[in-house]
């Protein structure tokens, strides 16, 4: 049996250093309804101009850290009881999502959540609500370029869009409002491989031609390593791995735990189940 995975003691190490650095956690304790911690002690970086994948299973804590980061936490009765999340330097956790968005932090939610019963041109509208008509425009524009399926239907009624289009439109709506961080969480959900690839390129455009910052959540850990730079993994509220992406990728554990693969080959559902119950970064 391989050696155990030592845990840190202090906060995990950094994704980048403090001048590079443009969103950072520190120490953060989340708690649900005065009872329900989500969240403990996590600390991370995401640098400028960097993607960094949040990785984990359902209930790690992935989206929890996300609603914190957009003010939306209180929504469900949740607060950041400890620590503090800093963008540029500056707190934020305790500011209003409009002032965030304001900011330059934008979040695209899992499940997509466009407004169903509007245009394509109408949801994007509503994404650039902060800019004047022109900066709209011009945002508009550079969605367009980016997903010319949404040019060809900008007056078709959103409900009425595939999970891939619908996915396409979420995204062109966070970017409406020019943002400098954007968050998704889990883009990949529920959608075929074609439309994974075509949502994955579009990401890696956004950092290579933009500059833009992203914070990825994801299940879908093979995706998402392969396009970051550097993941953290969460299990049970709790950072329990970090390092660059392609380490990661080879790391025998994550393999194991969340590539499905061991040095044997791939396992079965059965397999990879019993193993999870001796995880030893849990024990």
């Amino acid at each position: 049996m391989r050696a155990a995975t030592a845990l840190p003691s202090s906060p995990p190490h950094s994704a980048s250093d403090d001048a590079s650095v443009l969103l950072s956690f520190r120490n953060v304790r989340i708690v649900y309804d005065n009872a329900i911690e989500a969240v403990r002690d996590v600390s991370l970086d995401v640098p400028k101009g960097g993607i960094v994948a949040l990785l984990g299973s359902n209930g790690a804590g992935k989206s929890t850290l996300l609603k914190a980061m957009s003010g939306i936490l209180h929504t469900e009765e949740g607060v950041v009881e400890n620590g503090s999340i800093r963008l540029d330097g500056a707190d934020i956790h305790r500011a209003p999502a409009d002032e965030i968005v304001r900011r330059g932090v934008v979040q695209v939610p899992e499940g997509r959540r466009v407004f169903a019963a509007l245009t394509i041109d109408e949801n994007l509208q509503m994404g650039g609500y902060t800019r004047t008509s022109t900066e709209m425009r011009e945002a508009r524009d550079k969605v367009f370029a980016l997903f010319p399926r949404l040019a060809e239907r900008r007056d078709q009624i959103a409900g009425y869009m595939s999970g891939g289009e619908q996915q396409m439109l979420a995204i062109g709506r966070a970017l409406m409002t020019n943002p400098t961080l954007l968050a998704l969480d889990e883009p990949s959900l529920g959608l075929a491989p074609l439309i994974i690839d075509r949502i994955y390129e579009v990401i890696a455009r956004l950092r290579r031609d933009f500059g833009l910052t992203v914070l990825l959540v994801e299940q879908n850990a093979q995706r998402a390593l392969d396009i970051a730079d550097y993941g953290y993994i969460l299990e049970n509220g709790r950072v329990v791995l970090d390092g660059p992406a392609d380490k990661l990728a080879r790391n025998e554990d994550v393999q194991e735990f969340y590539l499905g693969v061991a040095g044997d080959g791939r396992k079965s559902l059965r397999d990879v189940k019993h193993y999870k119950r001796r995880k030893r970064w849990l024990s």
